[in-house]
């Protein structure tokens, strides 16, 4: 007869075998699992400075990208006045408005930095019962403001 930790060890000898039988078996199976990205790294503990600077640095040099993407007060005073001079008439009250081919023009002339807000999504985001398809230079521009 085995004693009580032979037994122990013989149990979990064939546990640790099959467990990696199983485990290999479902890592050949389907592996889509590692291309998930990892979304979460945790923050750099105090006496880790080189990670706390790293992450510092990386911060920085992400916030001063996204300011390069920001539209400074020249760029939108120039699409003030490209849109300003592609209006549709008739007016709307005071509103100025402009319909979608000139929506176009404007997005070609507006420079690289406003590309992205002159699709037909936003346009169709903006557009509201005008009988004539167009909308509002002014929302329009504050969309801009707000998003860029």
């Amino acid at each position: 007869k085995k004693s009580e930790q032979e037994l122990k060890d013989e149990e979990m000898e064939l546990f640790t075998k099959y467990y990696m039988e199983w485990k290999g078996g479902r890592k050949s199976g389907n592996t889509s699992y590692m291309n998930i990205p990892r979304f979460y790294y945790r923050l750099p503990a105090e006496d880790e400075v080189l990670l706390q600077k790293l992450r510092e640095e990386s911060r920085a040099v992400f916030l001063q990208r996204k300011s390069r993407e920001l539209l400074d007060n020249e760029e939108l005073q120039n699409l003030w006045f490209l849109l300003d001079k592609h209006q549709t008439s008739p007016m709307v009250g005071e509103e100025a408005m402009i319909n979608y081919e000139n929506f176009l023009k404007v997005g070609e002339k507006a420079g690289p930095k406003c590309k992205q807000f002159f699709t037909a999504k936003i346009f169709a985001k903006l557009l509201h019962n005008d009988p004539y398809g167009r909308i509002s230079i002014m929302q329009f521009f504050n969309y801009v403001m707000r998003k860029g």
